[in-house]
């Protein structure tokens, strides 16, 4: 990929990060950071740089965390480290930890579908058809088991799963079609449920892949990259030109580089 490919791609991607948080966001300009806080329940936003700001330093840094704080929601920043490389010392400097993420876009000529594996069946989520609440409460679940560092399996998944009903501007950008969400469900009678889950967000012709977790419990099965798999071709036949993700880690994006994407960039996100 060659440098003007590479730089194009980052800024459609730039663009995209600034207009999906705004479907359910409002977004607050504080100089060269926007922070995005929802309107609404779900999961909180972050802040991230403007587009086409310079880089913040330090001081724009902490007045953001600072409002964040006021708030109520966690002190979170999210950008592409080769689009705007001078916040990460900046946000070190602020007192926050930096991860760093290979950002990864789908080839299609490359892409690699690999099936379901036996004894699991994939489902979309439709908004509107019967099950859709519990289904979604179950995608979010294995989300929170999976990611809580914790471990854990179905009993977990159960034992976080919520009762809100399915509605607000989650429904309304699944029924648009700006977010999608499926899952992997155990097909062997065993009645084990939903074990792996995922979903991708869209804006435009482009799509970001997001939450594709799978149960502790049902790791190593290759239910995430047959899930993520699918979310690419879903969103390659519903028009999207180019479709991305971040891996959490290298290993996970040598599974994504054997699905067909390959690395740009790196994706940051710093916390406290």
């Amino acid at each position: 990929m060659n440098n003007v490919t590479q730089t194009a791609l980052l800024y459609r991607i730039e663009r995209f990060y600034d207009a999906v948080p705004r479907t359910a966001a409002d977004a607050e300009p504080h100089g060269p950071l926007t922070l995005f806080v929802r309107r609404g329940p779900g999961w909180p936003y972050y802040a991230r740089p403007t587009l086409g700001a310079a880089a913040p330093d330090v001081n724009g840094i902490l007045a953001v965390r600072g409002r964040q704080r006021e708030l109520g929601v966690p002190e979170e920043f999210e950008w592409v480290d080769e689009v705007t490389p001078g916040l990460a010392p900046a946000a070190f400097d602020a007192g926050l930890a930096v991860r760093r993420c290979p950002l990864m876009v789908l080839d299609p000529g490359r892409m690699v579908l690999p099936s379901v594996p036996p004894g699991f069946v994939l489902r979309f989520l439709d908004p509107s058809g019967p099950g859709a609440g519990e289904l979604s409460a179950a995608i979010d679940a294995v989300g929170s088991v999976a990611f809580s560092g914790r471990g854990g399996g179905p009993a977990e998944r159960d034992a976080a799963t919520g009762v809100t009903p399915l509605g607000g501007s989650a429904l309304a950008r699944l029924e648009s079609g700006a977010l999608v969400r499926a899952a992997i469900a155990d097909n062997t009678g065993e009645d084990l449920g939903v074990l792996c889950s995922g979903g991708y967000q869209r804006a435009g012709d482009v799509a970001e892949i997001v939450g594709v977790a799978t149960l502790p419990s049902h790791q190593r099965l290759g239910l995430g990259g047959a899930l993520t798999a699918a979310l690419a071709s879903h969103a390659l036949d519903a028009g999207c030109e180019l479709v991305f993700l971040s891996a959490g880690s290298d290993d996970i994006a040598r599974i994504y580089a054997r699905l067909g994407f390959t690395q740009i960039a790196t994706a940051c996100l710093a916390a406290p």
